[in-house]
């Protein structure tokens, strides 16, 4: 599934007579002591409040989540129990997806794709050949790593990184997402509602069909060639029945940005800023009763024990009983 990435900045405002006061009590002398204990335990915990997660994905041994400042957590397919490690980059983690072969990629803002086999244990990193910003990685299913960004550009290798091949749209547009139904057809979305797919593996693409009203794509997910919705801004999921020819505005409970899709089994659900999880009723899309805290949720996997697994902000990793009907919770991990 392919979902858009987007970093969240936090900004602090204090208040004018705050701040006076704040000078006030500077210019009298008093300092109070600086109690740094919070923040050194805060440092011992594998996942912390000031984490933000982009990405989670599973291979069927292991879970990754990837985020900012090179972060890495992993853990037992089977038990969520974390490991914490930081790649010594300058930037911070977009995206990751699990291969067919069970090798985990990983794509970082300074235009690097990250690999590795042994389950998230060690990464080798290959640089990307191009000057534009990529936002969204995949695997296809013959295990070749595909990656967009912006000028309608996309770049994908069959070797594991060592070359790669460059292509583009040729549209002024960054795309926010690709998918793989098949060995054949794949499809990217992107800005001003760029939609185009390949029915030959990705070696060449449709002219791109474009959504109503320059709709800025965050995230997009396909059943098949032609079912498939988008999400975007204030809540606004749109359904399409024939490949994305034609568009269908599907009514939401939310005013909250829309940034990814998750199918389990026959139901599929949507999830986004402000802990925000919908279930789709067939025709429109109804709220679950998460009862999470106010962060983004950026990404989704389902465990082996049922329940889903959901990466976001404020170092927040949150599983979802999807079983138990009106009492689905959000608890963290």
């Amino acid at each position: 599934m392919a979902s858009i990435k987007t970093n969240k900045l936090i900004a602090l405002a204090v208040k004018p007579g705050l701040l006076i006061s704040m000078l006030g009590v500077a210019l009298t002398g008093c300092e109070a002591p600086l109690n740094l204990e919070g923040i050194e335990e805060e440092k011992t915990k594998s996942v912390r409040r000031t984490d933000q997660f982009q990405a989670v994905a599973a291979n069927g041994h292991a879970l990754v989540a990837v985020g900012n400042d090179g972060l890495i957590l992993r853990s037992p397919a089977d038990s969520l129990k974390w490991q914490r490690q930081s790649i010594d980059i300058q930037s911070s983690f977009v995206d990751i997806a699990a291969c067919p072969d069970q090798r985990f990629v990983a794509l970082s803002m300074d235009k690097q794709v990250w690999q590795s086999v042994d389950n998230g244990a060690s990464w080798q990193a290959s640089e990307l050949p191009t000057p534009e910003d990529l936002l969204d990685l995949t695997c296809a299913p013959d295990n070749s790593v595909w990656v967009v960004g912006s000028f309608s550009t996309v770049l994908h290798s069959k070797d594991q990184g060592k070359t790669w091949q460059e292509n583009t749209l040729n549209e002024d547009a960054m795309l926010t997402g690709i998918q793989f139904l098949d060995a054949s057809t794949a499809i990217m979305t992107g800005e001003f509602g760029v939609v185009s797919r390949s029915n030959d593996g990705g070696q060449s693409w449709n002219p791109p069909s474009y959504i109503p009203n320059d709709f800025y794509t965050q995230t997009a997910f396909f059943t098949d060639a032609n079912t498939g919705w988008v999400g975007g801004l204030s809540g606004q999921i749109l359904y399409t029945d024939d490949g994305g020819e034609n568009w269908t505005k599907q009514p939401t409970p939310t005013e909250s940005p829309i940034y990814g899709f998750y199918q389990s089994g026959t139901r599929l659900f949507a999830f986004g800023d402000h802990s925000t999880v919908l279930e789709y009723t067939g025709s429109d899309w109804a709220r679950v009763n998460s009862q999470g805290r106010p962060v983004y949720l950026r990404d989704a996997i389902q465990l082996s024990n049922g329940e889903l697994l959901f990466a976001g902000g404020a170092g927040s990793l949150f599983t979802l009983d999807i079983q138990s009907g009106d009492t689905t919770q959000l608890s963290k991990k």
